[in-house]
């Protein structure tokens, strides 16, 4: 035992049998809050809701109120409903197992409920655009994102070796780590990167540039002409190739030694399942038209093709195969000494940057629906960001406020 704590282990996070247990170290007292305020939060949400949800049948049914189920704005507001009960069901688990102090199993949780409550408030600007709807979704995703990052196990190991590496000036095996490519690679032996926030987020962002880099190349070649095809107001981003990146990653991880023929195909319809949500909620949300592929082979709706399936079976296949092992690579050169600093400047800059971006669309929106700037928020971005301006920055996309969902 002193062996193990000579070498920076905590007594505490060794077990009887003396290995190593990270999920017995206690959570900070401030995830322990947290935790009983949401599994209070979901306790007394899903229950509301399905009772409001109950009661307004009873009312459709009677007669009293009348509902075109077929109607845009019904079907957003009955899928956001059904949403805002798994995500309160969810939040009840996941304070319960921070109460508990379940580490492990708390961190595996705030990364399910990182996507949901993105899902939620993408539901929430569909139907009321942006607003303060979409505070607290805001703020329960930064604390998500906290929670996910000290209470993630494998996080937790790699800071804690950081540490004893540095107390003993012993760097021969982190260097050894960085010349094999095994930093950040998944130890399970289940997939091959480790899904962690650190990872992912390098993955967005590379992904986003690029996504952007290849789509303007192929535009070039095809139709001999530049267009800017950025979807963030600054910078070389395109957010939906981050995101792609991102779910590829996620769903593929574990197919990595798989047949390439299966990872093609799980690519196609992955990547063709994604670009129809991303053209679908563009355009209820803010009447976008960004890209349409009527009449091509296996067009859906104009939104996915055939043929851009197929791209995105390539992608896929070559993004598991070739291109993450290289990124990972490049993702391990990063020093350090900066490693976490580095990638907090950079989400918080990234996220200014998106939500200027969705904030700026909204505003677009609302001038093109004929409504004048009421606000100095909507003032500044009709002096700053005005309908040149926006149509010039977002080449590919046209807006008609007929096609969204608003409430």
């Amino acid at each position: 035992m002193s062996e193990v704590t000579n070498r920076g282990i905590a007594e505490s996070d060794v077990n009887g049998d003396g290995v190593i247990d990270i999920d017995d170290k206690r959570l900070p007292l401030v995830a322990r809050i947290y935790g009983a305020l949401v599994l209070l939060n979901g306790i007394m949400t899903a229950p509301a809701i399905v009772l409001s949800s109950a009661h307004a049948a009873r009312e459709v049914i009677a007669g009293r109120m009348h509902v075109d189920f077929m109607d845009l704005t019904f079907m957003l507001t009955a899928a956001d409903t059904v949403l805002l009960v798994v995500n309160a069901t969810c939040l009840v688990v996941f304070g319960a197992l921070l109460l508990r102090n379940k580490r492990k199993h708390a961190a595996r949780w705030a990364y399910t409920l990182i996507p949901l409550t993105i899902a939620e408030a993408m539901f929430s600007l569909a139907l009321q655009g942006i607003g303060g709807n979409l505070i607290m979704p805001a703020i329960q995703l930064v604390i998500l994102v906290t929670i996910s990052i000290v209470a993630d196990p494998a996080l937790h190991e790699e800071r804690r070796l950081h540490r004893t590496l540095r107390r003993m000036d012993e760097r021969d095996n982190y260097w050894d780590a960085v010349r094999k490519g095994m930093l950040g690679r998944d130890q399970t032996g289940k997939g091959y990167i480790s899904l962690d926030f650190f990872n992912v987020f390098w993955l967005f962002l590379i992904g986003c540039v690029f996504g952007l880099v290849v789509e303007t190349i192929y535009h070039y070649i095809l139709f001999g002409e530049y267009e800017d095809r950025a979807g963030l107001l600054w910078g070389p981003f395109s957010p939906i190739y981050g995101f792609g990146a991102v779910i590829l990653t996620a769903c593929l991880n574990r197919l990595w030694r798989a047949n390439p023929v299966a990872i093609f195909l799980a690519s196609a319809v992955i990547g063709g399942a994604f670009e129809w949500f991303v053209s679908w909620f563009m355009e209820v949300a803010f009447g976008i038209t960004a890209w349409d592929y009527t009449g091509q082979w296996l067009s859906i709706g104009g939104r996915t093709s055939g043929k851009y399936m197929l791209f995105w079976g390539v992608l896929g296949l070559l993004w598991i195969k070739l291109i993450l092992p290289w990124l990972l690579w490049l993702i391990n050169k990063i020093p350090w000494k900066v490693r976490y600093s580095l990638t907090t400047v950079c989400f918080a800059l990234m996220v200014v940057d998106c939500v200027m971006t969705l904030m700026a669309l909204d505003c677009w929106f609302t001038r093109v629906s004929g409504e004048l700037p009421d606000s100095p928020i909507t003032q500044f971005f009709a002096d700053n960001f005005g309908n040149d301006f926006m149509a010039d920055r977002f080449q590919t996309m046209s807006i008609d406020p007929t096609k969204s969902g608003r409430a």
